[in-house]
């Protein structure tokens, strides 16, 4: 590898052609008053991979492109973003892939069997009573 500077952040705009808005999150001790820190920096790469808003990426930093474009994304490492989230449900809009949202109703599925933290009940359960009630034939008036 070379000793390029290379960061790994999150894309949060991808609305111009082939550049994206990645922003790096860096946590630190402050040397003086030793309290955390999060500073959040927001840098312009160079899109060749096709990288959407939400995924994970590692950028490396190059030659100046553009005015404000001096890293170029490298590799996009996956989603960031938790599955059912509705920014992962935009994203998939967004694609209009089917087999997109097949993976995505899976990712759902499977964390739907995880226990709801506020009643206790398991998700599948209450699924269950939702079917029911779809199948009740709906009072007039």
């Amino acid at each position: 590898m070379n000793k390029r500077r290379r960061l790994t952040g999150i894309v949060t705009s991808d609305k111009m052609e082939k550049t994206v808005v990645v922003e790096v999150v860096r946590t630190y001790r402050h040397p003086v008053y030793q309290k955390v820190l999060h500073s959040r920096k927001r840098y312009m790469a160079h899109n060749t991979l096709g990288c959407k808003v939400g995924d994970k990426v590692r950028i490396v930093e190059s030659r100046p492109i553009s005015r404000h474009k001096r890293w170029v994304v490298e590799a996009v490492l996956g989603y960031d973003v938790e599955v059912g989230s509705p920014e992962l449900e935009e994203v998939a809009r967004a694609m209009d892939e089917p087999e997109v949202a097949e993976v995505m109703r899976a990712g759902v599925e499977a964390a739907s069997e995880e226990v709801v933290e506020d009643e206790g009940v398991p998700v599948s359960s209450l699924e269950d009573r939702d079917e029911d009630a779809e199948t009740e034939p709906e009072a007039e008036g």
